[in-house]
């Protein structure tokens, strides 16, 4: 092939070309990804300023297939030059270049970029991003498309903008779209994502005017997390490579200590004694040979489990309150599992039951799928959260399901997964991959918290059950009181009517408080009649 038709093409050309591997396959899924990578967006930049997220969505329809998408937040906000790269540039972001990492909503840097490119694709009109970074400084309007040529931002206009928050961000992009009110739908969305997010307060504006409010539930913040260096047995030989060669460690032994998270001294010089290999050698100097060898080493070396404060769990408690908020429900249980790793990457597994109160009797239970706190919408019967939900025979905690199946029966079952680097199926990110290790944590967490889920149903089938029994002795105490009040009257056949009921009333009483005390004793209806008989 002649040498004129080969070029290089841009990050942003070749995603303008497979905008579908960011989840923008349909006009109804493009618009639910736009929303979700906004306010993504909008949450990640509050938490990591120490701010409470107050945020504001509105979708806009402009005409039949178009519509108009705005997202605003009491962020930080961000000056000039980092507003016009994170809109105006597809993999910017410190999120994507950090080797270890820390959670957080957006892993690939090129989410909200992305929506803009989506919106000019469609249209053909520029975004615009209004930013204020502190109360006594102006507020600016940014008019900007993407130049795909060179994946960089093209401003068109830039002006002093009046706006009602004292700092923050506010996105407005025009797109082809489809609203649909289904389990994919943008309010659906907004609403898992206040379940997973009790400390943000959300607005939800929809095309008809209609707000939905969700109001924050706790007033703190979760823990925030760390940036954590990476785990030796998460690194592939490529990667150790080239931060053998980046590295600013002068031998390899403090390469292993200070480059990597959990060597210490003694586990550094048991893998270069394992490898055959000087610690005092320049990283730099080592060998493609010597490199293999260290990292095999590493492989057979004992090295303890990576730090888990780069992790940001949602807590059980937090978890509990947030779903009692969004549904009313006769019963909730929320479990946080302890940190565990998978492929050198830590990651923690969190479940909620819902039980009861609102919820059908009939059909299956609802399945709420989480990501560090990011709802997944799609894809549901090949991630790992759902497979984990089935794998678990039901019957066993109060609910019903064939094998293989969803559970039948009023619940809402949410399960969280939390990690530095969660395993996605596809650059959509709308379902997780199926990791031994992750599958065994999710089906453990479920069953630890349809545990409890048992024990209640117990608790009510047998509430129920000791009604029923009360309600049959109701039944016929009133002939048992007449007959006993005859029994034991000497002039029975000179009664009045009055007096008779009044003796009957005494004696149903007496043996309705006697009945209670059986039941309260554990007593079987056929033992609280032989009573009655004697």
């Amino acid at each position: 092939m002649a040498e004129e038709n080969h070029k290089q093409v841009s990050v942003a050309e070749f995603f303008e070309k497979n905008r579908h591997l960011l989840g923008f396959n349909n006009p109804s899924k493009a618009l639910l990804t736009s929303v979700k990578e906004a306010v993504d967006n909008s949450l990640d930049a509050c938490e990591d300023a120490n701010i409470l997220p107050d945020i504001e969505v509105k979708i806009q329809e402009l005409k039949k297939g178009k519509y108009r998408m705005i997202v605003e937040d009491n962020g930080p906000g961000l000056n000039e030059k980092v507003l016009q790269k994170a809109f105006g540039s597809l993999l910017f972001g410190s999120k994507f270049r950090s080797i270890g990492g820390k959670q957080g909503r957006g892993q690939q840097g090129i989410g909200i970029s992305a929506v803009i490119l989506y919106g000019q694709l469609t249209t053909g009109k520029p975004a615009k991003i209004t930013s204020r970074t502190l109360k006594d400084k102006e507020a600016r309007e940014y008019t900007m498309h993407i130049n795909v040529k060179t994946n960089e931002p093209d401003v068109i206009a830039s002006e002093v903008k009046t706006w009602k928050r004292e700092h923050g961000t506010r996105v407005e992009v025009e797109m082809e779209g489809k609203y649909v009110g289904t389990k994919q739908s943008p309010y659906e969305f907004i609403k898992q994502t206040a379940v997973v997010n009790p400390h943000a307060s959300i607005i939800y504006t929809d095309p008809e005017g209609k707000k939905h409010k969700f109001p924050r539930v706790v007033d703190k913040l979760p823990r925030k997390a760390k940036e954590l260096k990476p785990h030796p047995s998460g690194v592939e030989f490529g990667l150790f490579k080239r931060m053998s060669k980046d590295t600013k460690a002068r031998n390899v032994k403090s390469f292993l200590t200070k480059d990597f998270d959990k060597v210490g001294g003694g586990t550094a010089k048991t893998i270069l004694g394992t490898a055959k290999v000087d610690g005092q050698t320049m990283p730099k100097l080592l060998s493609d040979d010597q490199l293999h060898e260290i990292h095999e080493a590493i492989k057979t070396t004992k090295i303890m489990n990576p730090s888990t404060d780069c992790l940001s769990p949602i807590g059980a408690d937090a978890l509990a309150k947030s779903l009692e908020s969004e549904y009313e429900l006769d019963f909730v249980k929320a479990v946080s599992r302890n940190p565990t790793v998978y492929r050198g990457f830590p990651f923690q597994v969190e479940v909620a039951i819902g039980y009861g109160g609102e919820l059908d009797t009939e059909g299956s239970a609802r399945l709420n799928r989480f990501s560090n706190k990011v709802p997944l919408l799609y894809e549901e019967g090949s991630c790992a959260l759902t497979k984990g939900l089935k794998s678990v025979t039901w019957k066993s905690y109060g609910l019903h399901n064939s094998s293989g199946s969803m559970p039948t029966g009023p619940a809402v079952i949410v399960i969280h997964i939390a990690s530095t680097w969660v395993p996605f199926t596809s650059e959509s990110k709308a379902a997780v991959s199926n990791y031994p290790a992750i599958s065994k944590e999710i089906k453990l967490s479920i069953q630890e918290a349809g545990r409890a889920l048992h024990l209640y149903v117990r608790k009510q089938r047998k509430a129920g059950l000791e009604e029923e029994k009360r309600q049959k002795f109701i039944g016929y105490s009133g002939e048992v009181a007449g007959a006993v009040a005859k029994l034991i009257s000497k002039d029975s056949y000179k009664l009045k009517k009055e007096d008779l009921e009044k003796s009957v009333s005494k004696i149903q009483k007496s043996l309705l408080k006697t009945a209670e005390t059986m039941y309260a004793s554990g007593a079987s209806l056929a033992d609280v009649e032989e009573e009655e008989d004697e």
